[in-house]
């Protein structure tokens, strides 16, 4: 292929940084994608080898350059043109009504207009925009100096780096980085597997990713953020409150969509109540709602103290914290063997919710806490989720408590246990622990692993007991007959979990890499180095270096994939999974007697809409993509069929004004038997 001219490729470039932009705005901050992670990483590649083939094109605002590499010395000071006050804070609805009372005194008005706004618990920060671009992001520090983060900003997808059309010459806005519930608990997941210190709450975990001297290791970290007021509105040309958020919107900023307009304080106590019934299920953590006056005018008449505005104030919701007594502390054995500490309490109602037992993550979190056997506890449900334990009432102790000692020989089977130098947690060397195999397997058959439907953490415990099963390979010989002399186990169970494990082996490699639970590798690193390697062999053989080529694959990662293919017992099982018919290389599988790149799905593009009842919309795209055709979130010209389950909506009113062919759930099945492809049953 002849290599394009300066000004074709800086065209492309032009266009391939718009449509990614489109597509990251669409992702993080519409939560409505319209392309595949392939088709976007595809856009993503093309992009980065035009920069890197024409470099008197860089940009700092391209999508390329979120991750940055280079390790600050440590952060300059920025200066807040507008302060960053803090917020006067109210505990019920009678102080909101003295709140209220205030501000018409002062305004003269019989009814005030409000926006009720949820209270992320995140980290604020502040940013300015030059010309629609990024110039300057910073910590909200004393409010009035600030540190310079812009590099780890940056890596924030949901902040975007180019603003849309119309942006003002300048624009200062405010908003919140915070991290999801769910990518707290995978963060604290993982530092506790790699013996690292693990965060005590998500305010904490994006505080500490924004905060990282390295902006590569911020990158790791899934952060998202939210954006609520811009300090000086004229920027805007916003009258009141609500027009600004509008105004944010238009540009490309995350406003939360929970936000909502009240006239008078009655209706926004009532926001309050119905948002606080909401907390729990809400995907991020909130500690309470701001209320804010939405006209500027009245806004500027009631003017700020020296700490904080007169015209707003932070509603904050009860702590869902409870108090106990910790009858006791178990250790508990994972599948990378780190024996990990877990607090048995009286139970105790939090949120809602009873809790009675609490992980302790390791012997320093105990000692740091002084957590004893006995002891009276506050505990929490950490971002409304993981029980945790707040602090200990020393005052309460009587003299019968007792100090935890971390066991010098793994609970599960005797053997010895270390803790290597530098690290919080103690592990059990042994790789045939029984509590280690338990845990390794439920892992290796879970649903973004091999997916094994019907292995679960019963099936596993009844197949280790009875001997059936003593590594991850061993679940390709099972048979039937085996299964039906389990408990509880039927003939249409036996059959049913047998065809699942047979499915399992043609999955992509990736997953079979994340399946085996190597230390550090997560399902993100699977898919990397899958695409890097192709094939388990080829991983395998990969030295230290070449791993470390691979990109953001660091030294604890290289040695950790290293040490693994090192170990006897590892090779032993992949070679018996190798034997059982287990897809080794990412090459098109044979199914029945048609390979993929010959069957009705090669090149053919399926839009999926509407409720399946045989499996999820990604389990459907995933064996598209597997039979050689492509998978799209959105309908257009070029869809050669859209697959329409229950409730389909827009998608198949646009394939029927399109002309695109229309298929029900039961012949997308046909055309999948047709190519020689089976589902497993559903469980008895």
């Amino acid at each position: 292929m002849d290599r394009p001219s300066a000004e074709s490729a800086y065209r492309r470039i032009l266009e391939l940084r718009e449509e990614i932009a489109r597509h990251d705005h669409r992702y993080y901050v519409l939560d409505d994608p319209t392309i595949t992670d392939a088709e976007y990483d595809r856009l993503m590649q093309e992009l980065r080898q035009l920069e890197e083939a024409y470099p008197q094109f860089h940009d700092d605002t391209s999508p390329t350059q979120r991750v940055g590499g280079a390790v600050a010395e440590g952060f300059s000071e920025v200066v807040h043109a507008i302060p960053m006050l803090s917020l006067d804070n109210a505990f019920s609805g009678e102080e909101l009504e003295a709140f209220d009372a205030r501000v018409r005194r002062a305004t003269g008005a019989d009814v005030v207009e409000y926006v009720v706004e949820p209270k992320i618990d995140g980290l604020g920060i502040s940013l300015t925009y030059v010309n629609g671009r990024l110039s300057v992001g910073a910590t909200r520090g004393d409010g009035t100096v600030g540190e310079n983060i812009t590099a780890n900003l940056r890596t924030v997808r949901a902040i975007p780096l180019r603003l849309r059309e119309g942006a003002p010459p300048q624009l200062d806005v405010r908003g919140e980085v915070y991290m999801a519930k769910e990518d707290f608990v995978r963060l604290n997941q993982a530092r506790a597997e790699a013996g690292e210190p693990v965060f005590a709450n998500p305010r904490n975990a994006a505080a500490g990713s924004l905060r990282q001297l390295d902006p590569s290791v911020t990158a790791k970290r899934r952060l998202a953020a939210f954006f609520y007021y811009v300090p000086l509105p004229e920027q805007v040309e916003a009258s009141t409150h609500w027009d600004a958020l509008e105004a944010l919107r238009a540009l490309g900023f995350p406003v939360n969509p929970l936000i909502k307009r009240c006239m008078g304080i009655r209706e926004a106590i009532e926001a309050a109540r119905q948002l606080e019934e909401r907390r729990p299920s809400l995907p991020y953590e909130i500690d309470g709602m701001v209320v804010k006056v939405n006209r500027l005018d009245l806004q500027a008449r009631l003017g700020f103290t020296s700490r904080s505005p007169r015209w707003a104030v932070a509603l904050k919701y009860p702590a869902q914290q409870g108090v106990t007594r910790i009858i006791d502390i178990v250790v508990q054995v994972g599948r990378t063997g780190v024996l990990t500490p877990t607090a048995q309490f009286e139970p105790v109602q939090v949120g809602g919710v009873t809790v009675s037992r609490a992980s302790l993550h390791n012997i320093d979190y105990i000692r740091a806490k002084d957590i004893r056997i006995g002891d009276r506890v506050v505990i929490q449900r950490a971002g409304d989720v993981i029980p945790e334990v707040v602090r200990v009432i020393a005052e309460e102790r009587d003299g019968t408590e007792r100090e935890f000692v971390m066991p010098s020989v793994c609970p599960a089977c005797n053997s010895e246990v270390v803790r290597p130098e530098g690290e919080a947690a103690t592990r059990c060397v042994n790789f045939a622990c029984p509590a280690r195999l338990r845990e390794g397997l439920v892992h290796f058959a879970s649903r973004d692993a091999m997916n094994i439907d019907g292995l679960g953490p019963s099936m596993v415990e009844r197949l280790v007991d009875a001997g059936l099963v003593r590594d991850v390979a061993d679940i390709y010989y099972l048979t039937a007959e085996q299964l039906t002399t389990l408990e509880r186990v039927g003939p249409r169970s036996a059959a049913n979990l047998v065809a699942a494990i047979e499915a399992s082996k043609s999955n992509p490699v990736y997953r079979l890499i994340f399946a085996l639970g190597i230390r550090h590798v997560g399902e993100n690193m699977a898919k990397l180095l899958a695409k890097e390697f192709l094939s388990i062999d080829r991983l395998a053989a990969a030295e230290r270096d070449e791993l470390l080529a691979v990109p953001t694959v660091g030294p604890a990662i290289a040695d950790s994939v290293v040490e693994f293919f090192r170990n006897r017992q590892n090779l032993d099982a992949l070679a018996r999974l190798r034997q059982a018919g287990v897809r080794m290389a990412d090459e098109p599988p044979v199914i029945g007697a048609v390979r993929a790149h010959e069957s009705r799905f090669a090149g053919k593009t399926f839009v999926f809409t509407g409720a399946l009842s045989k499996f999820k919309r990604s389990e459907a795209e995933a064996i598209v993509e597997e039979l050689g055709g492509k998978a799209s979130s959105s309908v257009s010209r070029n869809t050669d069929y859209v697959v329409a389950g229950a409730d389909a909506g827009s998608k198949l009113a646009r394939a029927r004004e399109l002309g695109v062919a229309v298929l029900t759930e039961a012949e997308f099945l046909d055309m999948l038997e047709q190519v020689g492809y089976h589902l497993p049953d559903g469980g008895e």
